[in-house]
């Protein structure tokens, strides 16, 4: 099954509405078993269409959809919202899994208003068995921070009542596992840099975008070890997801001066 851009309103619209069906249902105070059966189908119904779409665009266009701005999001919605009602059975958070379907609704917006088609032919740095898992480790771990940082705007609006233990720690956890797969990715990176440029690291703005974000991920962790819990050191991870958007969108922000302008992948 071949399907494309052309397609994709057909799919993401019903898919993205079963995404919010679910997380509004999920956050109604009186919910009985059936209710919860319904969530879990909602959820999974969008899920599987959302990942249909991946696969039959992958079918039609011969290569993974991996290369533009808009290929990722499509991604990272997908996982957004699969971390969501992940975390959303582990740790019973309903507002969490309402929250990732309204952010990936929004990424799922924007590519419906400006998808980024792309030719199909990959560039020779991209043609590389590391393509694939380099990318898609870095955007899981972009999803697992993106529910961590929404975690941790709740958290922020809820301190003033007294920190929530219990939720610092999911939170916690969801760094420690989102910083796994960052540091793979970047291992993947620099082996990939290795055979596509012939250096490890080169330093250019998205490596070091990288790095940055990286290493302010890499501060909260170490402030927490410390058993610290006051406000600004919850405000590190806002901070540090938007140098991670800045670093995953802001490679046209360096015109000439970016090895990795031809391809608009995410890392």
């Amino acid at each position: 099954m071949n399907l494309s851009w052309d397609e994709f309103p057909v799919i993401a619209i019903p898919a993205t509405l079963c995404w919010l069906a679910a997380g509004l249902l999920a956050c109604r105070r009186a919910r009985s078993p059936r209710s919860i059966y319904v969530v879990d189908a909602l959820a999974m119904i969008g899920i599987i269409v959302f990942a249909v779409f991946i696969a039959a665009f992958w079918n039609a266009l011969s290569r993974p959809p991996l290369r533009t701005m808009g290929e990722t999001r499509l991604w990272y919605a997908l996982f957004l919202f699969l971390v969501g009602y992940i975390t959303y059975r582990r740790w019973n958070y309903p507002w969490l899994l309402l929250l990732s379907a309204a952010t990936a609704a929004a990424f799922t917006g924007i590519n419906l208003l400006k998808p980024e088609i792309h030719s199909i032919a990959l560039m020779p740095a991209l043609q590389s068995f590391l393509f694939i898992p380099h990318v898609i480790i870095y955007i899981i771990a972009y999803a697992i921070f993106g529910v961590a940082t929404l975690a941790a705007a709740v958290l922020l609006v809820r301190q003033r009542n007294g920190i929530n233990h219990e939720l610092l720690a999911f939170v916690d956890n969801l760094v420690y596992i989102g910083f796994g797969f960052l540091a793979l990715g970047l291992l993947l990176g620099a082996i990939w840099a290795k055979e596509a440029w012939g250096h490890y690291w080169s330093w250019d703005p998205k490596e070091t975008l990288a790095f940055i974000t990286g290493a302010a991920y890499l501060a909260y962790i170490h402030l927490r070890h410390h058993r610290r819990e006051d406000r600004l050191v919850i405000w590190v991870l806002p901070v540090a997801f938007l140098l991670l958007l800045l670093g995953w969108f802001g490679t046209t922000l360096f015109p000439g001066s970016s090895l990795h302008l031809y391809s608009d992948f995410p890392a």
